[in-house]
């Protein structure tokens, strides 16, 4: 399944980018050298920034705006809209809203992009019953491809498969579908283990001249991955090419991916060697795809190639890629790599993070080396950095696999007070309580097995099939109350 969840992965990276492609209205010209334009553009936008900042509610929002414009202040559309994109490209829709329903509510003279825009802030932030009330509300002159795209859209995402079948067939007669539309409705079926009726509306799409992109043909080779037909998903390779359409990273990495799924590490190895040779591959993600395939792989030197091609593009890489290439390393147990790239990092970051602290501390321990691991530990405390449960795990599961067990409770004890027992915790890992189960049955040592119990107890995970084991080998864990 390894393969299918990157293949998905990467699908869904561009959907977002993808389904929202519809235009606002354009701005009135306005005769300035462009230079003085950027800069207005630029207060403008600080300033309602500012504003959004400053607000805690709807009314503050709105408040502040009409108090703006009665005062004179000239607040412009493309401002408007810069911000509300912002807003939606950091998910908080609920301000997005807000000035998109100023924005309508005032003179502003907006578009069918904008009313689109709407409809999905509405479909986020209320729902789809609102959304669609919304569409209903306006002129049938309102009712475009753009704003049918976007209810079409809203449907898809929530998965209400007769209001989709039933739209879309609406948009086909009006003759409002478009590769867009297709494309949502084709990750629906995607996303809804429904991949046999993918191939279907590609042909019906080629029949009615609807041009198939580069994200059509990714998901119709996911379709034929889902059941198996590497021939089929071969085929669409060969219809690409012969439609001179060119690959992106992101078809290299979805096809590599479905290669290792599938067993043929060759190919995809010869996949990411193509994708290595891009040219102009300016994107974090790209270089992260291919390290992470690369060691799925099982191959080291690619890993360790496409780290220098990622620094390569960025000097000084993010500390997010180099917990990409640190994790990497460590499944491939390039023990040598791993520490090196690490140096690395802590030679120009004065502050440690703790996920990329953790894969060191994880890799000390699984090679025994305690004392590296301990260090590490203490100097991430003094940097004053939290550790999280997954560093307490480690260290649970390390010594309760050496049978130190009041180090292993310790830890577990120090975990179970970050835990949140309101919510389902992973922690500890299922490894590490078969483990202490396994130790109180080989041990007799009641004091412990009730500590035990009273740590499990807190965040929830003394489970009848635990305390059972418990009951059964030691006495002690009858007094415990469940």
């Amino acid at each position: 399944m390894v393969g299918r969840a990157i293949c998905l992965k990467l699908l869904r990276s561009t959907t977002y980018r993808r389904c929202f492609s519809t235009e606002t209205a354009a701005v009135e010209t306005i005769s300035t050298p462009a230079i003085s334009q950027r800069k207005r553009i630029s207060d403008g936008r600080r300033k309602l920034s500012d504003l959004i900042n400053r607000a805690d509610s709807e009314s503050n929002i709105k408040d502040a705006l009409n108090k703006l414009d009665n005062e004179g202040e000239s607040i412009q559309k493309i401002d408007i809209v810069g911000c509300i994109n912002n807003l939606r490209r950091t998910d908080r829709f609920d301000l997005a809203l807000q000035l998109s329903e100023w924005m309508e509510s005032s003179k502003i003279m907006i578009s069918n992009g904008d009313r689109a825009i709407r409809i999905h802030l509405l479909a986020n932030t209320k729902g789809t019953d609102s959304a669609e009330m919304y569409f209903d509300s306006l002129q049938e002159s309102e009712k475009t491809s753009k704003t049918y795209g976007a209810l079409l859209s809203s449907y898809c995402r929530q998965k209400m498969f007769d209001k989709v079948s039933k739209l879309f067939e609406k948009m086909k007669e009006l003759n409002f579908t478009s590769t867009l539309n297709y494309n949502n409705v084709i990750s629906l079926y995607l996303r809804s283990g429904q991949p046999e009726k993918v191939s279907a509306l590609v042909q019906e799409m080629e029949q009615r001249n609807i041009a198939v992109d580069i994200f059509t043909y990714n998901q119709l080779m996911n379709s034929y991955a889902l059941v198996k037909d590497i021939v089929s998903v071969e085929a669409v390779l060969e219809k690409m090419e012969k439609h001179q359409v060119k690959f992106d990273w992101l078809t290299y990495g979805n096809l590599a991916g479905i290669y290792i799924n599938n067993g043929y590490r060759d190919k995809a190895n010869d996949i990411l060697q193509k994708m290595e040779k891009m040219k102009d591959m300016h994107d974090r993600e790209a270089f992260h795809t291919l390290i992470t395939l690369y060691q799925k792989t099982s191959n080291p030197s690619g890993v360790n190639r496409s780290w220098e091609l990622l620094k390569s593009v960025f000097p000084t890489p993010s500390k997010f890629s180099y917990l990409i290439v640190l994790l990497a390393l460590s499944k491939l147990g390039d023990s040598e790599a791993l520490e090196k790239r690490f140096r690395e990092l802590e030679s120009h970051c004065k502050f440690f993070d703790i996920r990329v602290s953790n894969v060191m501390m994880e890799s000390y321990l699984d090679r025994n080396m305690i004392e590296e691991a301990n260090l590490l530990y203490e100097n991430v405390l003094k940097q004053g950095v939290e550790p999280n449960l997954r560093t307490y795990d480690a260290f649970t599961n390390f010594y309760i696999k050496n049978s130190q067990i009041d180090s292993a409770l310790k830890y577990l004890e120090m975990g179970a007070s970050k835990a949140n027992p309101k919510k389902k915790v992973w922690f500890p890992k299922d490894e590490s309580i078969k483990m202490f189960l396994a130790y109180f049955e080989d041990s007799n040592d009641p004091v412990r097995a009730e500590k035990f119990c009273e740590i499990m107890k807190k965040i929830n995970r003394l489970d009848s099939s635990v305390y059972d084991s418990l009951l059964s080998t030691n006495s002690a864990a009858s007094e415990v109350e469940l």
